[in-house]
């Protein structure tokens, strides 16, 4: 059993959410996806994980941020115009007003205590700030989590800001998107703090696991064993898959799981299984 929601932030902005495993509710650890740059809650692999965690009895969330570009065509990029504006900071606040959201009952009442967070590619490194400082989540897991959010050479930042925006390539859609000023800057005045990922995981005392894929060209498999390097060894697992990449052979539109995804899964959920509890 799925839910909708549209839950309007401090900001006065909206995000667009889907719950799973409604029935679970009550009593059940509850899971928070947290999709990566150029994702969104209804991509490829995301309704079937809602499934998956549903059958093994977990209360799943997923939402898009307000600025990933998805708009009521839940499929398509629409919104470039917000999709530019968007930031780092503000994934990192519209994560933590979710997490309240459900503290507070919005999805429904609640008797379970645990929260555990799934991110996926720039949304690993968006669920390690914040499972570090809120004291509301109990363990974290990664999928392709990206080490670090500074990914521009200093040649591409000096034309962002000649030019006033930077353009990626969509190629799935073949879109050009624009990233403006608000980006670069929020990347550069929180750098060393609010977005340092090592300095985040220098500090993490929460059980971690971090899966990759091995031929990962999205993420290089490297920075997964960077992520590993700085983080408490005793209370971190990181697991390689082999002979897969960044989606671990799943496309949009979702075309069915593999053996690589399913062992994705079943190695999230026994984590969440030992630790949620």
């Amino acid at each position: 059993m799925t839910l909708d929601y549209t839950h309007k932030l401090h900001s006065g902005e909206a995000v667009t959410a889907t719950t799973y495993g409604n029935d679970n509710l009550l009593n059940s650890p509850c899971l928070i996806f947290v999709h990566g740059f150029k994702g969104f809650k209804d991509w490829g692999f995301v309704p079937f994980l809602g499934e998956y965690f549903e059958k093994e009895n977990f209360f799943l969330i997923t939402f898009n941020f307000s600025h990933n570009g998805i708009g009521e065509d839940r499929l398509e990029f629409t919104e470039l115009d917000k999709f530019a504006n968007n930031t780092f900071s503000k994934e990192i606040e519209e994560l933590n007003e979710i997490i309240a959201a459900y503290k507070n009952n919005y999805f429904g009442v609640t008797e379970n205590e645990f929260i555990g967070l799934i991110g996926h590619s720039r949304g690993g490194g968006i669920s390690l700030l914040v499972a570090e400082t809120n004291n509301n989540i109990d363990a974290c897991v990664t999928w392709s989590a990206i080490s670090k959010f500074d990914r521009y050479s200093e040649r591409q930042k000096q034309i962002w800001r000649k030019d006033g925006f930077f353009e990626v390539l969509n190629s799935r859609t073949n879109q050009v998107m624009r990233l403006n000023l608000v980006l670069l800057d929020d990347l550069e005045n929180n750098l060393e703090n609010r977005l340092n990922i090592e300095k985040s995981l220098n500090n993490f005392n929460k059980p971690l696991l971090m899966i990759h894929g091995e031929k990962d060209l999205a993420v290089p498999v490297a920075e997964a064993e960077t992520l590993y390097s700085w983080s408490d060894v005793n209370k971190t697992e990181l697991v390689i898959i082999p002979k897969t990449g960044h989606t671990f052979e799943v496309k949009h539109p979702f075309e069915g799981s593999n053996e690589k995804f399913d062992l994705v899964l079943s190695k999230t959920a026994d984590f969440f299984k030992k630790h949620l509890n």
